[in-house]
């Protein structure tokens, strides 16, 4: 788990980083690579479930940002969230999606936008790395509250 500068979903601000269950054999750099990008996509997850714990349904996920372009972010977020994970061209996703959320208050809905140039990834979905991502932040930081 990866904060080494507190978190804000959940809202853990003193919350610190932890390895767990490292040993002299699985010490390696593709293993703390894995782990930062496990973390990072399971804080994203973080996210979502309190979404959800409001009532919000996924039904898909647009990654964006400089770490979408990763394949390993990608493959990740795709097991992780157990969803199809569309990753459009690089571009202005903030100013585009507060674009969207004025037209869908301005007319009482969303408006559809193409996203030309988009990949999908669809990965088998891995829950059991989500949960150990739990177990070890609830030891170290305790319960976490879903709350944004």
């Amino acid at each position: 788990m990866l904060y080494f500068d507190g978190e804000r979903t959940p809202n853990l601000p003193e919350a610190t980083a932890s390895l767990h269950g490292m040993r002299l054999e699985n010490y390696n750099r593709a293993n703390m690579a894995r782990a930062a990008v496990e973390g990072i996509v399971c804080s994203l997850a973080d996210c979502l479930d309190a979404l959800t714990s409001l009532g919000v349904t996924g039904r898909n996920t647009i990654l964006v940002g400089g770490a979408a372009r990763s394949a390993a972010v990608q493959q990740a977020a795709a097991g992780i969230f157990g969803l199809p994970i569309a990753v459009p061209p690089p571009g202005e996703y903030v100013a585009d999606g507060a674009a969207r959320q004025a037209a869908g208050v301005l007319f009482g809905r969303l408006p559809e936008w193409p996203r030309a140039g988009t990949t999908t990834i669809n990965e088998a979905a891995t829950p059991e790395v989500l949960e150990r991502y739990r177990t070890a932040s609830t030891l170290t930081h305790g319960p976490r509250p879903l709350s944004l």
